[in-house]
């Protein structure tokens, strides 16, 4: 994906997350990673403790990382926690690099939440 294609389509999964959320603010990646844990988790509680918010980041990750080969789906533990492990070794050095990779699949991510819901309604 281009530089421009990414930027912009980034901006857009922003938008989009602060819009279904109510929010004033555009989201970080830390935010969007959070929101998408969220969602792999399938269930939202008012209360996350910092190790599960953390958690939540790490599912996220794996989850986005799944596109590209390097963690693949497990299963849920018995309190329905999705669990990954490491397929290949991640060897993208430097932040930006990673971070391009992140966006990358998060937009994808979101291209394919959108296509679902939209089938949903379709229906």
């Amino acid at each position: 994906m281009e530089e421009w294609s990414l930027d912009f389509e980034w901006l857009r999964v922003r938008h989009f997350v602060k819009d279904t959320m109510g929010r004033d603010t555009l989201p970080d990646m830390n935010g969007v990673l959070f929101l998408i844990g969220i969602q792999e988790l399938g269930r939202f509680d008012e209360e996350f403790t910092k190790e599960e918010k953390q958690d939540l980041m790490h599912i996220a990750v794996a989850r986005l990382l799944t596109y590209d080969g390097y963690y693949k789906f497990v299963g849920r533990d018995a309190d329905g926690w999705p669990h990954y492990e490491a397929a290949l070794p991640f060897t993208t050095k430097g932040v930006k690099e990673q971070e391009r990779i992140l966006k990358e699949n998060i937009v994808q991510y979101f291209n394919e939440l959108e296509a679902e819901t939209a089938g949903e309604e379709e229906e």
